[in-house]
């Protein structure tokens, strides 16, 4: 993949109104629940493909909403039964799906340990914090620009709607639960990712819709 400068695509600087992203188009999940108090401040990427290896199907969104038909493929078979969400999907294309208001809480940690340099402690019950956000993607396949592009408009304007998260707090599902998950993967180029946002976050753009 090559990867463009920072300036060369417009930014999507939707306001995030009542949870949700402007930007996104809205299909609401079940699996989400009210968070209790405290402050959105951690983001979690994440990776999914279903069937694992395979892109641009409606598996994911199916996953979401409890609708993942069993007899489809050998693996939903395994999957069918879970109730997870993430806040929002990015698409290959870079177009971006929510299915859970930012102010409510998805379904996506799991199983999850990190610590918060914050307050200096250990914090489990991750979902209680965090922003979910999943790449359509594997750990060999590279992300796409398209992606790298809507990743970083999307976080920027969850930095500015949610002051407690920083760069810093952003983290992979491998980095909270490392026994069990490996995603984003190692196709996931952090230092670009990071680079494009401190440069989107340096410069003022116009809105697009």
């Amino acid at each position: 993949m090559e990867k463009s400068a920072v300036d060369q695509r417009p930014v999507h600087q939707d306001s995030i109104e009542q949870g949700w992203w402007g930007a996104a188009c809205r299909v609401d999940s079940p699996n989400q629940d009210q968070r209790p108090e405290g402050e959105v401040s951690l983001l979690l990427l994440h990776a999914i493909s279903l069937p694992p290896g395979q892109f641009h199907g409606d598996a994911i969104e199916a996953l979401f909403l409890n609708r993942l038909d069993p007899d489809a493929d050998e693996f939903f078979s395994e999957i069918a039964h879970l109730r997870v969400s993430a806040h929002l999907l990015i698409r290959r294309d870079g177009k971006c799906v929510q299915f859970v208001p930012f102010e409510s809480r998805a379904w996506h940690a799991g199983r999850s340990i990190w610590f918060d340099a914050r307050c200096k402690q250990w914090r489990r019950a991750l979902n209680d914090l965090s922003v979910g956000i999943e790449l359509e993607g594997d750990d060999e396949t590279p992300f796409t620009q398209a992606q790298y592009h809507a990743l970083a408009c999307a976080t920027k304007n969850l930095m500015d709607c949610y002051p407690s998260l920083t760069p810093e707090r952003i983290t992979s599902h491998a980095q909270v639960a490392p026994l069990r998950k490996t995603d984003p993967g190692p196709a996931f180029d952090w230092q670009y990712f990071r680079g494009y946002l401190a440069g989107l976050s340096s410069k003022t753009y116009k809105t697009v819709v």
